[in-house]
């Protein structure tokens, strides 16, 4: 059976500079700094608080492995973890652009992500027990991500 998507929210998710640590023994990692962003959707609107990072590994040349963690606040004050695992991948040259902060366009890039939200506010603990599924673009300066609930 195929399952259904639900749009659930659109995450601006503004992003600080790479801190770039270098080939360690599983691979090139960089660490970059969450420092706020927006979030739309239907059901909330809030903010991307600052204090995350999203802590990459550079695969090859063409696919980096992504592990963000990081909070939500809803404009109510309800707030949300989020840990969101995924990749982004593309050809040589445009993985290239994206390290060195350029923008490529979306067509070029495969990127897809598993997003983990839970959260103690009653309203929102349904969120626990339900999956999502992400798809995102890197800009200089934020990743725009889209999220959607799997039914």
């Amino acid at each position: 059976m195929q399952p259904d998507l639900t749009f659930f929210a659109h995450l601006s998710v503004t992003v600080g500079e790479p801190i770039d640590l270098g080939q360690v023994s599983d691979g090139h990692r960089r660490l970059v700094p969450i420092l706020g962003g927006t979030v739309e959707g239907p059901s909330m609107q809030g903010r991307i608080l600052p204090g995350g990072a999203d802590h990459q590994i550079l695969r090859t040349a063409t696919l980096t492995e992504l592990d963000a963690r990081y909070a939500l606040e809803t404009d109510a004050g309800e707030r949300i973890f989020v840990h969101n695992t995924g990749i982004r991948s593309g050809s040589r040259a445009d993985i290239d652009a994206l390290i060195r902060g350029e923008h490529v366009p979306a067509h070029r890039i495969y990127f897809r992500s598993q997003p983990r939200l839970s959260s103690a506010a009653s309203r929102l603990r349904w969120m626990n027990e339900r999956m999502f599924i992400g798809s995102g673009e890197r800009l200089p300066n934020s990743i725009e991500l889209d999220i959607y609930q799997i039914a």
